[in-house]
């Protein structure tokens, strides 16, 4: 069967719609679609995306049937347009564009102009009229040409210019004549001979083939490959060529060109919104040569223009443009981008796609269309991308702030903040007790740092990724956070760090954002943040259109209430071992590590246990009736210890505790590999009183809860289990624990003892330990290590290249790897669920609140999600859009 790889469109004909962007790319679907519906579209012909895979999967090297089929294609676009290609005078020119099927704005490349040469140039003057226009027209395609296909650079050509202006003391590229334009365009024909070695290609066939070369060819440029990285756009999709008779918005005080927007991109307001030049040609809009003046009259006063507007200079072809943006925006019922050009007073539409907004826009866009009925509800909640809700959630710098760079690290944890730096944990917590702003800089953190970053406004690390323990807590936390700044050189001694050649002091003001990974000198411009009716209605209707619930993971009564005021459904991971490390516990807490007999251990944990039993009596108090899902003690012990002789000199003055037994115990329980040692429940299972104490510290709190208000929802979850008797070992202490404590006080509260599963025997053997479990919780963080052999600190040194090479679609600590570790928690599911009905299922790695993993949790049937307090609106819309998208 034949392929067809060329489709045309305009002049009375449409080979394809809205619906094979696939095919034809976002550009030649939706031009063929406005053919389709009657609008004034220059005639042209597509090249499809299939052309490009072809291309890159064959050397380089067009499909046979090609040529034969471009040849049909312009030979009916010549008769379309009424001239003829490299016809001396009646030319046709053409332009030569770029059109993937997903926006990618500027990244790859546009011819303007083809066909031009010394004959043709000459058609187009006697047909124009008009020499000066002609030869403006024939040195930019050189100009463009030359550095699109014969990749000669453009500076080249700006000197040019820029001689025979300053010899004719031209202020503007307008003051040009014909015969200027004449000299310069001989004298860019010099230069690339010059440069190449090869006179500029005069056979618009040569010309033409060379474009289409070159813009298939820019879809592996280094803009491009970085805009899909960044975007998550495959490099699979391809581009497509779109081949269109040129129209000239450079003809005179009666032509023009312009972008427009049907509503406001920044703000999501109903009104024109956009910017045209009169005599230019498009990329003069966007290159900022020339100012562009506003579409609108209002627009042009609210901005203080002297310029006259679209609208007041010419009027008729702006109520053209008016009646064609309404039309567009009710046919694709979404906000439209396009591209027009006046042709000596016609109006010719050149492109539109669905416009770029900021999520503020995004959110009321969606709301107003809702209510407009243009669209639906489900259909605003499916608009709306999830990710963009952080720019809501978060502070952010001001948009016009003139950045002063100091490094670039991992964009870890979004949001942005200002402070000074600080070196020391317990510096941070102090000079933040004392009113200041601080912002902690440390090679990497530790569960030891966790008070500082807590102190802190913002953390930056040298080290680490997007899923290192800083990334981690800092998202749980809602503070900006900077990981893996490589350039960053920390030197403790001096009190500073250096970046590329630059000093920053102890005391320095920096900004953080979190956003985009950038660190900042001084303290830039914030813009805070506002939750305004869009966003509730938004949620709202997502709230009904969702399966999952939402949880968030919490320690702290602040991180509860946080969670709470955004939508949280109960707490899916409290982490019991962070409250260890606040300053009151962690003498006790070292003391019961240093007990060598059941006793004393016993007798430090008693210590520890008021402050415990009150930590759940807050957090159960904000939380009231939802369930409160408490992860016993799970990090090895030593991390609890001073690790350098220094350091347990220190704490021995501090606490009374004896310095070598410190620092004899730290090397005793020194791991090499502590990720897969002595942790969770295996603490519990040798020292078995450990999780003795908490499981009465919770009941307690939870009886102190309920003698006063609502009976909170107590889920004790075992940590690091691999097998029924583990779990059994353990819940028999647990429900001792619950009736020893219910006899004493005369009443019952309910309560579930379930586990994570995160390692992968768990997972194969859930069956088993599902007859005892009540619930299951997926720990996607260590189940992806695990699983993968993969450690997330150390792992972003390759990921990065695995992805980029196509060993994995994207990192897995970031969006969970569905077809590896998602297996292992569907099986886990399905032979869970078999030998408990009705078996309770989350999940509490980092993945809860990514959109993409929230999506592949409601196909595996997960009963909820749980994620760090700021991103529980975005996993409430990730989830309402999977579900929508599953029904």
């Amino acid at each position: 069967m034949k392929m067809q790889w060329v489709y045309g469109f305009g002049g009375g004909e449409a080979g394809g719609d809205a619906s094979m962007k696939t095919l034809l790319g976002g550009k030649g679907a939706n031009l063929a679609e406005m053919s389709k519906l009657g609008l004034p579209v220059p005639p042209g012909f597509t090249i499809t995306t299939e052309v490009c895979t072809e291309f890159y999967k064959n050397d380089r090297k067009y499909p046979a049937e090609l040529a034969v089929q471009v040849d049909a294609a312009l030979a009916s676009l010549e008769s379309k347009a009424g001239k003829k290609f490299g016809d001396a005078d009646n030319p046709l020119l053409v332009s030569v564009r770029s059109g993937a099927r997903a926006s990618m704005p500027g990244m790859m490349d546009t011819v303007l102009n083809l066909g031009l040469n010394d004959e043709t140039v000459e058609g187009l003057a006697q047909l124009s009229g008009d020499a000066r226009f002609a030869y403006d027209s024939y040195r930019r395609f050189i100009q463009m040409y030359s550095d699109v296909v014969l990749e000669l650079e453009h500076g080249v050509f700006e000197e040019i210019l820029g001689g025979l202006k300053d010899v004719n003391e031209y202020r503007s590229d307008t003051e040009l004549t014909a015969e200027d334009w004449k000299e310069v365009v001989q004298k860019y024909k010099a230069a690339v001979q010059r440069e190449l070695g090869k006179p500029f290609p005069s056979d618009p066939k040569e010309q033409l083939w060379g474009a289409i070369g070159a813009v298939f060819s820019s879809w592996m440029n280094d803009r491009a490959i970085f805009y899909r990285k960044h975007n998550n756009i495959p490099e699979s999709w391809g581009t497509a060529v779109n081949v269109q008779a040129m129209v000239f918005g450079n003809m005179g005080d009666t032509s023009a060109t312009g972008v427009a927007f049907t509503r406001d991109p920044s703000t999501g307001e109903k009104k024109f919104y956009g910017e045209f030049l009169i005599n230019a040609q498009g990329e003069d809009v966007v290159a900022g040569i020339r100012t562009p003046r506003a579409l609108t009259k209002a627009s042009r006063i609210a901005m203080k223009e002297t310029g006259e507007s679209l609208e007041e200079a010419m009027p008729e072809v702006y109520g053209q443009l008016v009646a064609v943006y309404q039309k567009l925006e009710a046919h694709y019922r979404d906000m439209q981008d396009l591209e027009f050009t006046v042709e000596r007073g016609h109006l010719y539409m050149l492109q539109t796609r669905s416009g770029k907004r900021t999520a503020k826009a995004a959110l009321k866009i969606a709301v107003d269309m809702a209510a407009e009925k243009l669209i639906t509800e489900e259909e605003a909640v499916l608009r709306v991308d999830p990710l963009a809700l952080d720019q809501l959630l978060h502070p952010t710098i001001a948009e016009n702030y003139k950045r002063d760079l100091i490094c670039k690290g991992l964009p870890a944890s979004p949001g942005a903040a200002v402070g000074v730096v600080v070196f020391d944990s317990d510096e941070a917590e102090q000079r933040a007790a004392n009113g200041e702003s601080v912002i902690l800089v440390r090679d990497e953190t530790s569960p030891e740092d966790i008070h500082g970053m807590h102190a802190s406004k913002a953390i930056v690390t040298a080290r680490g990724g997007m899923t290192s323990h800083a990334a981690v807590v800092a998202r749980g936390m809602g503070r900006p956070c900077v990981s893996g700044a490589g350039d960053l050189r920390i030197d403790l001694k001096a009190g500073e760090f250096r970046a590329i050649g630059r000093i920053v002091k102890k005391g320095d003001t920096i900004t953080v954002d979190g956003s985009s990974g950038e660190v900042l000198l001084g303290a830039a411009d914030m813009v805070q943040p506002e939750l305004t009716g869009d966003f509730g209605q938004l949620m709202g209707w997502a709230d009904r259109a969702r399966r999952m619930k939402v949880r968030a993971n919490a320690e702290t009564p602040e991180d509860a209430e946080t969670a709470v005021k955004f939508g949280a459904e109960g707490i899916g991971l409290c982490r019991t071992e962070h409250m260890f490390f606040d300053a009151e516990r962690i003498a006790a807490v070292r003391e019961m590590i240093l007990a060598e007999k059941t006793e004393a251990r016993v007798s430090a944990l008693e210590k520890l246990f008021p402050h415990q039993r009150q930590d759940f009596v807050d957090i159960f108090n904000a939380m009231g009736a939802r369930p409160v899902t408490i992860r016993f003690l799970d990090p090895p012990l030593h991390e609890f210890l001073p690790h350098t002789e220094e350091d347990c000199e220190d704490v021995a003055k501090a606490t009374g505790l004896d310095a070598k037994a410190l620092l004899l115990r730290a090397k005793e329980l020194a791991e090499t590999n502590p990720m897969l040692g002595f942790r969770g429940c295996r603490l519990a299972i040798v020292y078995p009183e450990i999780y003795d104490m908490q499981a009465r510290a919770v009941f307690e709190a939870a009886c102190d809860v309920a003698e006063k208000g609502a009976a909170p929802v107590a889920e004790i979850m075992i940590p690091f289990v691999v097998a029924k008797r583990e779990f059994d070992l353990l819940r028999a202490r647990v429900d001792a624990a619950a009736e020893e404590v219910f006899a004493r006080r005369g009443r019952k509260v309910e309560y579930l003892v379930g586990t994570m599963i995160e390692l992968p025997r768990a997972a194969l053997k859930a069956g088993e330990i599902a007859q005892s479990a009540e619930f299951f919780s997926f720990g996607t963080n260590d189940l992806t290590q695990t699983t993968m052999g993969l450690s997330r600190d150390d792992a972003g040194k390759f990921l990065g290249t695995y992805v980029d090479r196509g060993v994995l679609s994207s990192d897995p600590f970031v969006s969970v790897d569905a077809e590896g570790v998602g297996e292992l928690v569907e099986l886990a599911a399905e032979r869970g669920r078999a030998a408990r009905q009705g078996l309770k299922l989350g999940v509490c790695g980092e993945h809860g609140g990514d959109p993409e993993s929230v999506a592949f949790f409601e196909r595996a049937g997960l009963d909820y999600v749980s994620c760090s307090p700021y991103r529980v609106p975005i996993a409430r819309l990730a989830a309402a859009q999977a579900a929508l998208r599953k029904s």
